[in-house]
């Protein structure tokens, strides 16, 4: 008496044949169970609909007089004013850009370890009390740009420098402070766990076992934010905090443009700089 098996489900093969197919055939396009779809859906219409409520004057901007005006402006930035004297005004100006952003990314790493932590939940016994208040508190601080909170600051610490690094150090605080609360709550807890069986307290919880899980990423975090903070503390300038920024409001409305176009050489040459060097210590930490 033959014994009996259990043959699996065949199917047709490309060739006729009847055979198990090797892989899964793909999901359909749209499927009405999948939210992402129904997302998608959604998404796509609200960009439609902004086309449609937008009065964009599309004929205007790509008409062939629109291209000479064009060309009549850019022609202005040329050739740039590479002159000793003010070259030497743009390097002190790129100077206090690169100061403030530094200076500024460090104050906010400060204050947002030090919000982070009653904003995160370090344990499941943790009744973490602050945490809702605290992460209130981050939002508000993030969801103020960094060139409002310069224009309020300019009231209180006057022209310069002072109210960009500030400014940069305030949102800053906001954005680094969640993402280091949020590293804190994903961490492998046996190690604290462990030492709180002990009777370890809190901080030296905080100091043997959190800090050192998390210091790389918090410190690739800090790093990321510090380039955009080159792009933020260039632009604050625009309302009067200090560095490269200032110089071009200042020559953008005197319409000297090549005066103009030295200053963004030295922007774009100061982001990609400050760019390079913050992937490459990025990739250094994340070994």
């Amino acid at each position: 008496m033959k014994p009996k098996t259990s043959a699996a489900p065949l199917s047709k093969s490309f060739y006729g044949e009847a055979a198990n197919p090797p892989y899964k055939l793909p999901p359909p396009l749209f499927d009405a169970r999948c939210r992402a779809c129904w997302f998608s859906v959604g998404l796509l219409l609200l960009v439609l609909a902004s086309f449609v409520s937008l009065d964009l004057d599309w004929a205007a901007f790509a008409s062939l007089e629109a291209g000479r005006s064009m060309y009549r402006f850019m022609a202005e930035f040329f050739p740039p004013d590479l002159s000793p004297k003010f070259l030497n005004k743009v390097v002190l100006a790129a100077w206090e850009t690169l100061a403030m952003s530094a200076l500024g990314t460090i104050m906010a790493a400060a204050l947002g370890l030090a919000l982070a932590v009653p904003a995160s939940r370090m344990s499941q016994q943790d009744a973490a009390w602050l945490r809702s208040p605290t992460r209130w508190l981050l939002n508000a601080l993030r969801a103020i740009p960094e060139l409002v909170w310069a224009a309020l600051l300019l009231i209180s610490a006057g022209l310069g420098p002072m109210a960009g690094t500030l400014a940069l150090a305030l949102h800053t605080s906001g954005v680094l402070g969640r993402l280091f609360a949020e590293a804190m709550e994903n961490i492998t807890t046996g190690p604290g766990d462990a030492l709180r069986t002990q009777g370890v307290g809190p901080l030296r919880v905080f100091a043997y076992a959190t800090l050192p899980q998390v210091l790389p990423q918090l410190m690739s975090y800090t790093l990321y934010r510090w380039e955009n903070n080159i792009r933020a503390a260039a632009v604050l300038g625009v309302v009067g905090a200090g560095g490269l920024g200032q110089m071009l409001s200042f020559n953008m409305g005197l319409f000297l443009m090549n005066k103009t176009a030295t200053i963004l050489g030295a922007m774009l040459l100061m982001v990609a700089c400050v760019d390079a060097l913050s992937f490459g210590l990025r990739r250094w930490l994340n070994r």
